[in-house]
C-alpha cells in the first residue's frame, strides 16, 4: 500500500541499466491477470548515478517494491534499511520489499535456481552432490550458496580468474562443503566425478563468446544446468542432450525467482506452470 494514497493500486518494477531486455513484466502481469489482482509491474531504467535518488523516492512514486538487476545488485545494498540473511551471504540484492517503513533487500536467485532444479531434474540431490560451477560472479555465488544449503559434498569452481574463484570459495568455507577451485584446462578431473555441471557465466549467451568445454568426462547420470536462457537451447545443452544427459535450461530460474517478490508485493504466492512458461517463451 502507498501510505500517501491508500486507494492507489500497488505497483512494482524492475530497475537496471539498461533494462529494455527484461521479461519480468511479462511474468508479473501474467500472474496479476491470472489471480484477478489490482496492480502493475513496469520497467524502470535507472542510471547508476540515479540509484540513490530512486530508492529515496520509491515510496512517494507509489512503488511497493522492485526487482534489481545489473549493474545495481551490489550498489543498492547500503541504500536499504535491512538486508536479509540470504542476500548478505550472496553479497547481492535482487528483490526489495517494504516492511512497515523499512525497505528490505533480499536475494531470490538461489531460491529460483534450486526450485528450477527440483522441478526439472527431480532427485538431483538424492545422492551425494558433487558439483562443478562455471564462473565466479553473482550467479555463481547464488549457485554455490544453494549447493552449500543442500549439503553438497564438493563444489569445484571453474573460472578464468583463479583469484576471483578463491574469494568465492573463501566466502563459503567452513560450512560442511569441500569447495575447490580449478582452471578450465584442469577441470576434467572434477567433471569426471560430477553429478551436476552448472554454467553460471554468460558464455554461450546470444552475441557472447561460446562456451568451449569438453563434456566427455561427465558421468552418464550427470545433470547439466545452463543459467543462460537466450538462446534457450545453448550449445552446452545441445551437447549434453546428445550424450543423453539430463538438461535444465535457465528460463525456469527466471520464473521461479520471481515468486517471492510477487508474494511480498501483491499478497498472493503464485505458481510457476506450463502456461506461464509458454507465455514468456512467446516473447523470444
Amino acid at each position: 500500500m502507498n501510505p500517501a494514497n491508500p486507494n492507489a493500486i500497488p505497483r512494482a518494477c524492475v530497475i537496471g541499466w539498461p533494462i529494455r531486455h527484461s521479461r519480468s513484466p511479462l511474468i508479473h502481469r501474467f500472474w496479476l491477470k491470472k489471480h484477478g489482482l489490482p496492480g502493475d509491474y513496469v520497467l524502470r531504467e535507472v542510471e547508476p548515478e540515479g540509484l540513490a535518488g530512486f530508492i529515496s523516492t520509491m515510496a512517494q512514486e507509489g512503488f511497493v517494491g522492485c526487482n534489481v538487476t545489473v549493474p545495481h545488485k551490489e550498489a543498492v545494498m547500503p541504500l536499504l534499511d535491512r538486508i536479509d540473511a540470504t542476500a548478505a551471504s550472496i553479497g547481492a540484492v535482487n528483490t526489495i520489499w517494504r516492511e512497515g517503513t523499512d525497505w528490505i533487500g533480499g536475494n531470490t536467485d538461489m531460491i529460483g535456481l534450486l526450485a528450477n532444479l527440483d522441478a526439472e531434474a527431480p532427485g538431483w540431490d538424492a545422492c551425494e552432490i558433487r558439483a562443478v560451477v562455471l564462473g565466479a560472479g553473482g550467479a555463481a555465488r547464488a549457485a554455490v550458496a544453494g549447493l552449500v544449503l543442500r549439503k553438497a559434498a564438493t563444489v569445484t569452481i571453474v573460472n578464468r580468474s583463479l583469484d576471483r574463484a578463491q574469494r568465492l570459495a573463501a566466502a563459503f568455507a567452513g560450512r560442511g562443503t569441500d569447495i575447490r577451485i580449478s582452471s578450465a584446462g584442469q577441470a576434467a578431473a572434477a567433471l569426471g566425478e560430477a553429478t551436476l555441471l552448472l554454467n553460471a557465466t554468460s558464455l554461450g549467451m546470444q552475441s557472447k563468446e561460446p562456451l568451449e568445454l569438453d563434456l566427455a568426462p561427465l558421468p552418464a547420470g550427470a545433470v547439466v544446468y545452463d543459467l543462460v536462457y537466450v538462446p534457450l537451447e545453448t550449445d552446452l545443452l545441445s551437447q549434453a542432450r546428445a550424450r543423453g544427459l539430463v538438461c535444465v535450461d535457465g528460463l525456469g530460474m527466471l520464473l521461479h525467482q520471481a515468486v517471492p517478490g510477487f508474494a511480498h508485493w501483491f499478497g498472493v504466492t503464485p505458481q510457476v506452470d506450463a502456461a506461464l512458461r509458454a507465455h514468456v517463451l512467446a516473447s523470444f
